[in-house]
This record gives C-alpha cells, structure tokens and sequence, in this order.
C-alpha cells in the first residue's frame, strides 16, 4: 500500500548505524593479467585445479543494507565508511522494489540481511531531469548522483518522487537458517523472496570463462537498463569463501574486475600550480569544459613536473582526458598532431604562487615544495583540514 510506502516526517538528521557485519569494499583488477593472478591466489590457497566463480555486473549507485526482522523490513542504512552508516529506512520505504514484508511463504530466519545497491535506471534518470528542467531546477550530472542525491534527503516524500530501485547481491542470516552451500544458490533464494536482482549473472569455470564473461558485458553494456563500471567474481562456493576469508578491507574471495575509464578529448588552456597540505607543488591544467565519465571536467591533475615533460603538455595542447578509477581526472596523453604552431611551456615556479617563498626540488621525490611550512596559508588550511577530516580527529562543523 502507499500509506505504508511513504507517510513518514521529514527528520533533522539521519542516525548513524553500526553493521552487523562490514561493508567492506572490494579489490580491483583493471587487466586480464591481474584476473589471472587473483584466480592462482584462490587455486594456490584452496587447493584446486580449477575454481567455480559466480560473476555479475558491478553496478554504479549506493550500497545499502536492509534488516528484515521475522519477515518484516525494520532498517536500512547507507554502507558509510564500511562499519558505520547513515540510516536510511524510511526513505527506503518509498523504493517498490524493496519489499516491505517477505513472502510468508518461503522459509525464511528470524534475522535476515539483503545486501545490494540502489541505483537510477536510465530511462528513469532521463525522466526526473526533463522533469528538472520544466521546473526550473537543477539537472543532475549522471544516475549515481542522482540516486545518492535522491535517498539522502531528509523528508522522505521527495525520495518518493525520484524512482530508484533496489539490486540485491547478497544475504546472510541469524544462526537457525540452514543457508544454502553456493553463492548463486544464495541469489536464487534472494529472487524467491521477492527481491530484484542482475538478470546477467552467471556461473563460470575458470580464467578464460571469466574473461569471457567480462568481454560480453562490455560488450552489452550500453544496452542495459542501468549503468555497471565493471564485473565481480567470487568464488562460489561459501565454504572455501570461509576459508579464503579477508585480507585488510577486502575479501580474498572476491575482486572487481573493472571497465577502461571514459576517455574523451579537451584543449589546455592554462597550467597552474596548487600547493598542498606538505608544501608540494602540484600542475592543474585547466581544460576547455568536456563531459567525460559522467560529469563536466574543467580541471586534470598533471601529477608533477616530471609528468609534465615526460607527457610534453603544454598550454594550448590537445589532450585526452580520463576519469582515474572514475574519480580523478587525469591527462592521459597529447594529441600532436593537433598541436597549434605556438604552444606555451610549463616551467616550475621559483617561488610559492600563495605565500612567495623560496621553492626547492625534493630530488628524491621528484617534487617541487614550498619552504614557508604554516606561514603558507595553503599549506595551513590543508593542514586544518587534514586535522578535521574523517581519517584524522573526525570533527564535523568544524568553523
């Protein structure tokens, strides 16, 4: 019933959630080179001459969890930093494809926990921003955004406006439940239940069926409803993920094998130098505005000064610009043949752009930095920042 989907008062601030268990994140590999690796890992430690992997798409939205207590949808929070997250439930109420109550049919524990990711469908995230548009508001870059942008709101009637819809990936349950022996077992009985999941999936044997697969999702990949970066495998059987278990914050069993990043072309047109938290001297070039990997890019990071010789960019170029891991932009090289006959050179400033004081190259390093330490005001507010931020004192509304 709708009354049951939204209905709820708009709320001051979202809670933090710990999880059960961790959202941990998985590893990536970007080459078939590093599939193969990560497949001997698993055979070496295992034992086996060959492994059964389960494979799916990598989809780009949010990863949620959901508690379902004898039956009944009672949380659901954001996967945060992986061991705390932000509840979200009733904003999640509003999604139709979560179900509010599973079927009294199926056997399910008192204590269950379905795993996946909301995200926007394509044809959906065109909708919401010709919508947007008649309105007079704001578009958004990409479905990811939107997805995150919609489910974090505050009054859960706007999230209820913007269709988003629930994948499941994965489950576990309280102690009484006789889970199934595979992983692709696990999805099946999550589909049973009511749940959405990745009609792609499959079951494959080995190095050369995994790369198959990923070869064929690439290959459809801008055919489907939603948008994936990537392909997962994991082993499928849950007793040798047991036995593989995690290293740090990922699992051994599994890993991410992700798609080339977005290229697309843009025309330099400055270089500037920032300065960082340490007094390094970092080159930006600032490019004509181009749409790569979801969003408008004006800025690719040069990295160093080394990086600026050794890819010859200078002011005026043409590059090729990508989204690194889909996140930073980065040049990835020049397109000489388009180079005008009049280019600027880059040259390393000999003082601080910020504070003007002396910069020295840290040869060791291969960077430039700048001498002033706290006097520099960017390195002081890096520093206050770095100070505040999540992985240091963890202050929020820090004025």
């Amino acid at each position: 019933s709708p009354t049951l989907k939204v209905g709820a008062a708009p709320l001051e601030k979202f809670t933090t959630v710990r999880h059960t268990l961790p959202m941990l994140s998985l590893n990536n590999a970007f080459d078939p080179e590093e599939v193969e690796a990560f497949d001997r890992r698993a055979r070496e430690a295992l034992g086996h001459s060959g492994i059964e992997y389960a494979a799916g798409p990598k989809f780009d939205g949010l990863a949620i969890s959901l508690v379902y207590e004898a039956g009944l949808f009672v949380r659901g929070a954001t996967r945060g930093d992986g061991y705390t997250g932000e509840e979200v439930t009733a904003n999640l109420r509003t999604i139709r494809s979560i179900p509010l109550r599973l079927p009294a049919q199926r056997a399910v524990p008192s204590l269950l926990e379905v795993r996946g990711e909301v995200l926007m469908l394509r044809a959906d995230f065109e909708r919401l921003n010709q919508r947007q548009q008649v309105q007079g508001e704001k578009v958004f870059a990409n479905p990811r955004n939107a997805a995150a942008g919609s489910l974090r709101q505050l009054d859960p009637r706007i999230t209820a406006g913007r269709k988003l819809t629930f994948f499941a990936y994965d489950v576990s349950g309280s102690e009484e439940w006789a889970a199934p022996k595979k992983y692709s077992q696990l999805l099946d009985f999550i589909e049973e239940n009511g749940f959405r999941l990745a009609q792609e999936r499959a079951v494959v044997h080995g190095v050369a069926e995994l790369l198959g697969y990923y070869g064929r999702i690439g290959a459809a990949r801008a055919d489907l409803a939603y948008d994936i970066d990537g392909v997962v495998y994991k082993v499928n059987s849950l007793a040798e993920q047991q036995q593989l278990g995690f290293v740090a914050r990922a699992p051994r069993f599994a890993i991410a094998h992700k798609f080339p990043a977005e290229e697309a072309t843009s025309v330099v047109l400055g270089i500037d130098v920032q300065v960082g938290r340490t007094g390094a001297l970092t080159p930006v070039a600032r490019l004509q505005p181009v749409f790569v990997g979801g969003v408008t890019v004006t800025n690719a990071t040069l990295h160093n000064f080394d990086q600026v010789r050794t890819k010859d960019v200078h002011t005026g170029d043409t590059v090729v610009v990508r989204r690194a891991g889909d996140v930073i932009p980065e040049v990835v090289r020049v397109v000489l043949e388009k180079r005008p006959a009049q280019v600027e050179r880059f040259e390393m400033p000999a003082i601080c752009p910020v504070c003007q004081s002396r910069v020295e190259r840290i040869e060791s390093e291969s960077a430039y930095r700048c001498t002033g330490g706290l006097y520099c005001p960017a390195q002081r507010k890096q520093a206050l920042l770095h100070f505040a931020s999540r992985r240091a004192m963890n202050i929020e509304g820090l004025g």
